[in-house]
């Protein structure tokens, strides 16, 4: 559960204040200023994922310093991961600048003396901030200093894969029961040490199991972004990683479903999510399933009737039902596209294992 707090419950004189404490109880002690104190509002929340912590913020422009004394003070001993969005901020680390940081990573090091700001006026910074322990990233301390105050781009390859993970850690982490959170703790720290190696040429430092999460995750971001084409499946896919198709399968062994049915119900999860749009009610039933990837219509409605009990016109119909009150049926939808990320992260856990085929046996199709 989250443990979240905000200003609104605290008397507006009091309210810069007790955000201070919230950072350095959350954080590290920092000195803050603003231009506003009396005006100031702020919101935070605390989830706890057992090896890591991840915190969220929410504060309008202000400017932090954490010198030489608070670090002496008191250190916990952790690296902070942050993905910036809303409003951009700024940190300087060491001999690092991040420069204005907006909808991108950015690293800092408690033990060290910092100083940060959101300098926007009229605009609120949202940080979602991954908390690692120093002892449990698997990357030297001579490394990752190199990676201080450096924007870490969230556009493209693990920056991207890593940037997804910690909205979606943050969106549905919560709803996971507290083993499954810990699970979850142990593979955000693996794809952070992934996410940061290649930037110190330390790949090859790392565990082999931080490795095979790793490598987990970047298949997993490339099925999700190929869902489309109809050509995917899992010879394409480990072609595309140049693994075999065997070691393909082993990867997915822990997994909920082999690699084709992942593809399979993660295609029929997106045409289930927009047939419930009302934007999308005009759009012929086979265009929505032709844009996920499936391009025979009766295997769709075939495929679709048996993962969820009803035809695609079915849930279309009912979903245009229920706008008139409650939304279930698109909220369900979106909260299965959503969350699919987390069931892969849990799959070692999670009944119906993958098998992985013995030497010879072709892949499955979609």
């Amino acid at each position: 559960m989250w443990s979240t707090l905000s200003s609104a419950a605290v008397p507006a004189g009091d309210r810069f204040e007790w955000f201070a404490d919230v950072v350095a109880q959350a954080l590290a002690p920092t000195a803050l200023s603003c231009a506003a104190p009396a005006q100031f509002q702020a919101e935070a929340a605390v989830l706890d994922l057992g090896p890591v912590q991840l915190s969220t913020f929410s504060y309008p422009a202000l400017r932090s310093r954490r010198p030489p004394a608070l670090v002496r003070q008191s250190d916990p001993e952790r690296y902070e991961l942050a993905l910036v969005t809303g409003s951009p901020m700024w940190i300087s680390q060491g001999r690092n600048d991040s420069g204005l940081v907006l909808d991108d990573l950015v690293l800092w090091d408690t033990s060290h003396p910092f100083e940060a700001g959101a300098p926007v006026e009229g605009s609120r910074v949202r940080a979602v901030i991954l908390q690692i322990p120093k002892v449990a990233l698997p990357l030297r301390a001579d490394r990752a200093d190199r990676l201080l105050a450096r924007r870490i781009s969230a556009d493209q390859g693990m920056g991207a894969i890593m940037a997804q993970f910690i909205g979606t850690l943050a969106a549905h982490g919560a709803d996971c029961d507290p083993a499954d959170r810990v699970r979850l703790g142990r593979a955000a720290l693996d794809l952070a040490a992934g996410c940061l190696a290649p930037y110190v040429d330390a790949c090859d430092e790392l565990p082999a199991e931080t490795r095979t999460q790793v490598l987990l995750e970047r298949v997993s971001s490339f099925i999700d972004h190929n869902l489309g084409d109809p050509e995917l499946t899992p010879q394409l896919v480990a072609a595309h990683h140049h693994i075999s198709l065997r070691r393909l399968y082993q990867l997915f062994q822990g997994q909920p479903e082999s690699v084709a049915a992942t593809i399979r119900s993660r295609r029929l999860a997106r045409c289930r999510a927009d047939l419930t749009r009302p934007e999308l009610r005009t759009h012929p039933v086979q265009a929505i399933a032709a844009r996920w990837g499936f391009a025979n219509a009766a295997v769709f409605s075939r495929a679709f009737r048996d993962a969820y009990g009803l035809t695609p016109s079915e849930l279309r119909h009912r979903a245009a039902r229920e706008d008139g009150g409650g939304c279930t049926d698109r909220q369900e939808a979106l909260h299965a596209v959503h969350s699919s990320k987390i069931r892969s992260v849990l799959g070692s856990d999670v009944e119906g294992r993958a098998a992985v085929p013995p030497p010879g046996v072709e892949g499955e199709t979609t």
